[in-house]
């Protein structure tokens, strides 16, 4: 029997991942769906190798050399938790909840808000350049 490659298991776990967010978005039929739509959009464009997994019970997760940030729905805001956001600027002022923590940041998005994309493309990269940089240190 055939050990399978890790590499296509990783693969498999991020498609299936990928299609539970899909689901997640489409039974999620009003703003929240759209909004979780556009900031994963927006992801995808920050770092084309990001990975996607489902974890928790639900939650879409967004991976590069570790968490980078979680999409979390709820009836009135979509919360994106970015994992190290404590250690990251914020020259645009995004983060506005889980401030009072050491080590995470988020993003509440309510019905009506508008997301400053250019602000959020750089504070995503900037995310992933320092889960990249932990992993070089602690390798």
């Amino acid at each position: 029997m055939m050990k399978a490659d890790k590499t296509g298991d990783n693969r498999d776990a991020q498609a299936g991942a990928s299609e539970l967010i899909d689901a997640r978005i489409a039974e999620l039929d009003d703003w929240r769906g759209r909004t979780l739509a556009h900031v994963r959009a927006l992801i995808r464009q920050a770092d084309p190798d990001v990975a996607e997994e489902w974890k928790w019970r639900g939650v879409p997760v967004w991976s590069h050399a570790g968490i980078v940030c979680t999409g979390e729905t709820y009836k009135t805001a979509v919360k994106l938790t970015f994992a190290k956001g404590a250690a990251l600027e914020d020259p645009a002022g995004l983060f506005n909840a889980s401030l009072d923590g050491n080590t995470r940041r988020a993003i509440d998005l309510h019905e009506g808000d508008r997301l400053d994309e250019p602000a959020f493309l750089a504070l995503f990269r900037a995310a992933v350049a320092l889960n990249t940089a932990s992993k070089v240190k602690r390798a």
